[in-house]
C-alpha cells in the first residue's frame, strides 16, 4: 500500500476478493468452531469457580461494588444535603400522589420510604430519586377506582333514610387492589430481568414516552377537579372514560364548593409564584427552596386556626395514623383482574427509569445495567407491596435535585428515607387538617412540566414526520381507550411503523464516483457514472419477509428488465421453434415416404410411361397437414423468434438474440402484449394468439428500458443485518430467472451474520458458489468487467478506465 501522509490519498494493490477467497485468507472458523454444541455451553454455564461466583454475587448486589469504596470525606456531606432537599419534596409529592392513586395520604408516605431503601441494595444509577410518580400513581388510581368503586360501598342511614359511603372499607379495599397491583407488576419485572429482557423498554421511543405522559397529565388534571372544586363526579372505566369523567365534571360545575375552589386557587396562584421566583434564583441558591413543603405547612397551619373543616366543610386528609404498620401479604384473589394493569405499570415505569438512569449515568460516565434496573424496580415494587406501597419508579423532578444538590451515590437515597421515616413517626399527625385542594394544586402545578411536551409537536413537525404521527396516535390513543389500553395501542402502531419503513425502503442504483472506489445513487448524485453493462441495485433496509417481493420488483424497474415477460416470451419463442422442428421433421417424413411409394410404382410399371399434359390445381391436392405446415410457413416469416447464438457451456449461458423472422439483421423486436407475472399457460399452444401478432408491431422499448448493454447485477447487501428464508429464496428465484436471459448476479458487501445464514438457508449450489459474493462493491465491479466486459466492450484497464473516466 502507498500512503503520502497530507496528499489524503491512498493506492491500494490487492487481488479482487470474492467470498471464497477472502474466507481461505482470512481462515474463517466454521459454524460449529464459532458455536459451542448445546450441551457445552450448558456446563459453561453450570460450572462454578470463585471468580465467576464473585461477578455473580457482585452482579446481583451492587451494593457490594461501591459501598466498600465510599469515602464519608468525599461524598458523605454532598449526599447528606441532597438526601434531605430530595426528602423534603418526598413528603408532600407522596401524600398528593396518593390521591393520585386513590388511597390514604399516609401510604403515599409509605410508598416515599421502602422502596427507595430497598432500591439502594439492587440499583446501579446513582443519581434516581425511586418513589411516587404521577403517571404511575393515575395507572394505579384508575385500577383501584375501577374495582373499588364508590357505588359498592354506599350505606343507608335507618334514621333519616340517608345514604353516605363507608370510606373506611372502601379505602381499605382499594388499598387491597393497588397492593395486589403493585406486586404483581414487581413480580413481571424480576422475571423480565433474570431472563435478560431488559432492551424491552427500548421499544418505547421518546416520542411515545412523552406523548404518553403528556395524555397520563391531562387524565392526572381531570383526576384532581373534583378536590379542588369540592364536588363528587361519577367514576367511569374503560374507553372514553376521561371524556365521560370531564363531562360529568361540567355538569357538576355548579355545585361547586366555593370556600374548596378558593382554597385551591390561592395555592395554585402562590405555588406558581414561588416556583418561578425559584427558578429565577436558581444559580443563587445552593440548594432549592422547597415551596410545596412550605405550603402544606402554612396551609395545615391555617386550616388548624380557622377551623376549615368544621366552619366551611373543606375536605381535609383526616387520620394520618402514627407508627409504621405490619407487613401483609397481598391478596392474591386479585392477580386475575389486574394482571394487564401490572403489565402496562411495569413497562412504563420501568422505561421512565431506565431513561432517567442512562441520561445521569452518561452525564457522569459511569454505567447502568438495563437488566439489573429491572430487577431493582421489581423488588422495590415487590417487596414495598407488603408494606402496603403502591408502584414506584424514578421520579424526573426528585431526581433533578438530587443531581443538581451534588448528590454523588445511593446513599442519599438513605438520607431522604430518614427524613420520611421521622414524618412518619412523629409529625404524621400534624397533617391531618391539611386540605385536599392543597395537595390537588400541588399536583397540577407539578404538571406544568408534563404539558410543555405539547410543544413537542411543532419540534417533530420540523425533524421527523413518522415520529410525530407516533406522538399523535399514542395521546389520541391514551386519551380515548384509558392508560393501559391506551399504552397496548400506541406500542403497537410504533412496530407498525417500523415494519412499514423497512417495507418501503429507497431503491436506488449505484454508479461510480470517477477517481474512488465509491459507489453513490446516480439520481442523487450528479458526478456519479454509470458502469457499463453493469447494474449496482441497493436498497436502504435489510431484506425479509415483509418486503421481499417488494424488492424484487424494484429490482425489474430499477433494471429496466421486465424478467417475467421476458422469460415467457423467450418461452414461448423457444416452443415455437421446438414446434417448427416438429414439423419440418413430419414433413421429411411425409417426403420420403411420398418418394419411396413413387420408386415402389417405377418397379412396379416398368413399361414407358405415357405423358399427358393437364392443368392441375395444387391447392386442391394438397393434403390438410401440408395446408397447415405452409401456414405456418407464412406466419413464421413475419414474426419475431429467439434463436441462440453460442453454443450453452456449463459455466456460462448462451447468448440470445430477438430477430425479426427471415430477417437475421433487423434489431426491431414486436410488442409484448400485457401478460400476468408468472403466466405459463399458453406456452404450448400450437395456435397464434394475440401476443405473436403484436410482435412485429414495435421495439422492446414499449416494455421498460429494456437494455441488452446490462450483462451484469450486482446487489449491494451491506445494509442487511439478517435475512430470513424467504429472501433467502428470493435471492434464488433472481439468480435462477436472470440467469435464463444471459444476465449474471452477483452480491456484494455481506456481512459475516448473513453469509452464516444463507449457509444455513441452502442457498449455495452447484449454480451459486461463494465465488458470487464479493467483498465490496467495486470487487464485485472489477469481475463483472473482467468476466463479461471484455467479450463485449474495448480492452480498457479496468481500474484505469473507472478512474480516470474513460468512456467503456
Amino acid at each position: 500500500m502507498d500512503c503520502r501522509p497530507g496528499s489524503g490519498k491512498y493506492r491500494v494493490e490487492r487481488e479482487i476478493l470474492d467470498e471464497q477467497r477472502l474466507e481461505e485468507r482470512s481462515k474463517r472458523k466454521t459454524l460449529s468452531e464459532i458455536n459451542k454444541p448445546l450441551s457445552d455451553r450448558l456446563k459453561d454455564s453450570l460450572r462454578c469457580s470463585l471468580p465467576k461466583l464473585k461477578r455473580s454475587v457482585m452482579s446481583s448486589f451492587p451494593v457490594l461494588y461501591w459501598l466498600p469504596k465510599y469515602s464519608v470525606w468525599d461524598y458523605g456531606m454532598p449526599d447528606l444535603v441532597s438526601g434531605i432537599s430530595v426528602g423534603i419534596m418526598h413528603l408532600p409529592q407522596g401524600m398528593a400522589y396518593a390521591l393520585l392513586a386513590s388511597v390514604p395520604p399516609v401510604f403515599g408516605l409509605y410508598t416515599s420510604l421502602y422502596p427507595a431503601l430497598i432500591y439502594l441494595f439492587f440499583g446501579t444509577s446513582r443519581h434516581i430519586s425511586i418513589g411516587t410518580f404521577t403517571v404511575l400513581s393515575i395507572m394505579v388510581g384508575s385500577v383501584t377506582e375501577r374495582l373499588a368503586p364508590d357505588e359498592i360501598f354506599m350505606i343507608t342511614n335507618g334514621t333519616n333514610s340517608t345514604s353516605g359511603v363507608d370510606i373506611t372499607a372502601r379505602d381499605a379495599y382499594r388499598v387491597q387492589v393497588a397492593v395486589a397491583t403493585t406486586f404483581l407488576g414487581g413480580v413481571i419485572q424480576v422475571l423480565l430481568g433474570v431472563i435478560k429482557f431488559g432492551f424491552v423498554g427500548t421499544y418505547l421511543s421518546e416520542p411515545l414516552v412523552r406523548a404518553y405522559t403528556s395524555a397520563a397529565a391531562a387524565h392526572a388534571l381531570v383526576a384532581q377537579l373534583k378536590h379542588l372544586f369540592g364536588i363528587s363526579p361519577r367514576r367511569f372505566s374503560g374507553p372514553l372514560s376521561l371524556v365521560y369523567t370531564l363531562l360529568d365534571v361540567c355538569l357538576s360545575l355548579p355545585r361547586t364548593h366555593l370556600p374548596t375552589l378558593l382554597v385551591g386557587s390561592v395555592s395554585i396562584v402562590l405555588l406558581i409564584a414561588a416556583k418561578e421566583l425559584n427558578s429565577f434564583l436558581s444559580t443563587k441558591l445552593p440548594v432549592p427552596v422547597p415551596v410545596e413543603l412550605i405550603a402544606i405547612v402554612a396551609a395545615t397551619v391555617i386550616s388548624s386556626t380557622a377551623h376549615l373543616y368544621n366552619n366551611y366543610s373543606v375536605s381535609v386528609v383526616g387520620e394520618i395514623p402514627s407508627g409504621l404498620s405490619a407487613p401483609t401479604v397481598p391478596d392474591l384473589s386479585l392477580f386475575g383482574v389486574v394482571i394487564g394493569d401490572a403489565f402496562a405499570l411495569a413497562i412504563v415505569g420501568y422505561a421512565i427509569s431506565i431513561s432517567l438512569g442512562k441520561t445521569f449515568a452518561l452525564k457522569h460516565g459511569y454505567k447502568v445495567d438495563s437488566n439489573q434496573e429491572l430487577v431493582a424496580l421489581g423488588l422495590s415494587n415487590a417487596v414495598g407491596s407488603f408494606f402496603q406501597c403502591f408502584s414506584v419508579c424514578a421520579s424526573m423532578s426528585r431526581s433533578l435535585i438530587q443531581e443538581t444538590t451534588g448528590g454523588k451515590t445511593q446513599m442519599a437515597g438513605v438520607a431522604s428515607a430518614l427524613i420520611v421515616l421521622v414524618t412518619i413517626l412523629k409529625l404524621g399527625m400534624l397533617f391531618q387538617e391539611l386540605p385536599k385542594a392543597v395537595l390537588a394544586s400541588i399536583v397540577l402545578v407539578n404538571l406544568k412540566g408534563m404539558f410543555k411536551q405539547y410543544f413537542d409537536v411543532i419540534t417533530l413537525w420540523r425533524r421527523s414526520k413518522v415520529d410525530l404521527v407516533v406522538w399523535l396516535v399514542t395521546w389520541v390513543s391514551t386519551m380515548l381507550l384509558n392508560l393501559d389500553l391506551g399504552l397496548a395501542a400506541s406500542i403497537i402502531f410504533a412496530l407498525f411503523t417500523v415494519t412499514f419503513r423497512t417495507q418501503m425502503p429507497t431503491y436506488s442504483v449505484l454508479g461510480n464516483v470517477p477517481g474512488t472506489e465509491l459507489y453513490v445513487d446516480i439520481e442523487t448524485h450528479g458526478e456519479a457514472r454509470n458502469v457499463p453493462g453493469v447494474t449496482i441495485f441497493r436498497s436502504s433496509a435489510t431484506i425479509y419477509f415483509a418486503n421481499a417481493e417488494l424488492y424484487l420488483e424494484a429490482l425489474k424497474e430499477k433494471s429496466g428488465l421486465d424478467i417475467s415477460k421476458m422469460i415467457i416470451y423467450k418461452r414461448r419463442q423457444e416452443a415455437k421453434q421446438k414446434r417448427r422442428e416438429q414439423r419440418a421433421e413430419r414433413r421429411a417424413k411425409r417426403k420420403a415416404k411420398r418418394e419411396k411409394k413413387a420408386q415402389k410404382a417405377t418397379k412396379q410399371h416398368s413399361g414407358p410411361p405415357e405423358i399427358s399434359v393437364e392443368e392441375v390445381d395444387t391447392s386442391i391436392d394438397m393434403t390438410a397437414a401440408e395446408k397447415e405446415d405452409q401456414s405456418w410457413t407464412e406466419r413464421e416469416n413475419g414474426t419475431v423468434f429467439v434463436i441462440p447464438t453460442l453454443p450453452r457451456t456449463p459455466d456460462c449461458c448462451s447468448r440470445w438474440e430477438y430477430l425479426k423472422g427471415g430477417d437475421p439483421d433487423s434489431t426491431s423486436l414486436g410488442w409484448i402484449s400485457e401478460l400476468q407475472d408468472g403466466d405459463t399457460t399458453t406456452l404450448g399452444s400450437s395456435s397464434e394468439d394475440t401476443l405473436s401478432r403484436d410482435l412485429e408491431q414495435a421495439s422492446l422499448g414499449s416494455l421498460g428500458k429494456w437494455t441488452w448493454d446490462i450483462h451484469s447485477i450486482i446487489l449491494d447487501l451491506s445494509t442487511a443485518n439478517f435475512i430470513d428464508t424467504v429472501a433467502t429464496q428470493t435471492l434464488k428465484n433472481i439468480f435462477r430467472d436472470f440467469s435464463e436471459i444471459d444476465v449474471d448476479i452477483y452480491i456484494s458487501g455481506c456481512q459475516a451474520s448473513v453469509v452464516q445464514q444463507l449457509e444455513l438457508g441452502d442457498f449455495f449450489s452447484e449454480t451459486i458458489t461463494k465465488q458470487h459474493l464479493f467483498v465490496s462493491v467495486h470487487d464485485a465491479v472489477l469481475h463483472c468487467l473482467n468476466h463479461r466486459g471484455a467479450a463485449s466492450l474495448p480492452r480498457y484497464d479496468p481500474i484505469q478506465a473507472l478512474h480516470s473516466g474513460t468512456k467503456f
